[in-house]
């Protein structure tokens, strides 16, 4: 199973792509444009200039995972020949069911089609399929490259042989997978989404600012980064999409969304892809007064 298709070529589309190919596996990285699929491209080969800088790979380990990965804008042609397709498209169901139903058209009936989902159901996903036994979550980190953890995640019907395939590649890209059941935010998101929320909820009543809050849990907590700072490195829609799956699959208010990130998020202020969120990317200033801007 070395030819592997990965759908979307965003933050992670394109780290996953960067992985299977510093593996050696053969990636057709699929985007709805050539655009997108540059930007794509450029991140990957800045990743790897990275790491070439700190000699974790050589001149020519960099030139093999970038000869590796061809681009395509047909969906059709992209999948043809793909063992495993991953698809990291934006947080939308309507979206990825749509997705699903083509690459159930489209891909070999022997390809094991896998979502990098962070919270919607696995189980609804390959019900859109006619292999729904072949449909699997493989939820990676980000960023990918550097990240261990793959979240593997079994539908209903996803067969064992599926999950032992997955599991299996998993571990040949040097990640720990972990078994999850198909429940909303699985288990990374179920209590990471939670907690960010907390933080924008403490940060919306005005016990204390962006920077104190984040603070607090670095230093207290031993948190690498602070809740609020994180929530603008994944992107304050996707902390909003995934918290909405959560609250209409479970009907708890614990996992309401904060108003303050409804409002940012209307406003477009979506963290670092947006150049600001809770901080401002675009000055390198602390953005606190956000929370006064939307009470």
């Amino acid at each position: 199973m070395k030819n592997v298709a990965v759908i979307g070529a965003g933050t992670m589309g394109n780290g996953i792509a960067h992985t299977f190919a510093q593996f050696d596996y053969k990636v057709q990285l699929i985007d709805v444009s050539q655009a997108a699929l540059d930007r794509g491209l450029a991140t990957i080969e800045k990743n790897l200039d990275r790491m070439l800088a700190k000699e974790r790979i050589t001149e020519e380990e960099k030139a093999k995972t970038l000869d590796n990965i061809t681009t395509y804008t047909s969906l059709e042609e992209g999948v043809e020949y793909a063992s495993l397709v991953v698809e990291a498209a934006t947080e939308n169901l309507d979206l990825k069911l749509k997705i699903f139903r083509d690459l159930d058209k489209f891909c070999p009936e022997d390809t094991i089609l896998a979502s990098n989902t962070s919270s919607i159901s696995i189980t609804e996903i390959a019900a859109a399929t006619s292999r729904p036994e072949m449909v699997i979550g493989m939820h990676f980190m980000n960023p990918v490259p550097i990240m261990k953890l793959v979240e593997i995640i079994k539908g209903y019907n996803t067969s064992n042989e599926t999950y032992s395939t997955v599991e299996e590649i998993s571990k040949k890209l040097n990640k720990v997978p972990v078994e999850v059941n198909d429940y909303p935010g699985f288990v990374a998101n179920r209590i990471l989404m939670p907690m960010i929320n907390e933080a924008i909820e403490t940060l919306y009543n005005g016990v204390a600012g962006v920077n104190e809050i984040d603070t607090v849990m670095k230093l207290g907590m031993a948190h690498p980064m602070g809740p609020l700072q994180l929530a603008d490195f994944i992107g304050l829609d996707v902390c909003l999409s995934i918290l909405k799956v959560m609250y209409d699959g479970f009907k708890n208010p614990k996992y309401a969304p904060c108003p303050l990130l409804v409002n940012m998020v209307m406003a477009g202020k979506l963290g670092v892809k947006s150049g600001e969120g809770f901080y401002d990317y675009t000055e390198s200033r602390k953005a606190e007064t956000i929370a006064k801007m939307f009470r």
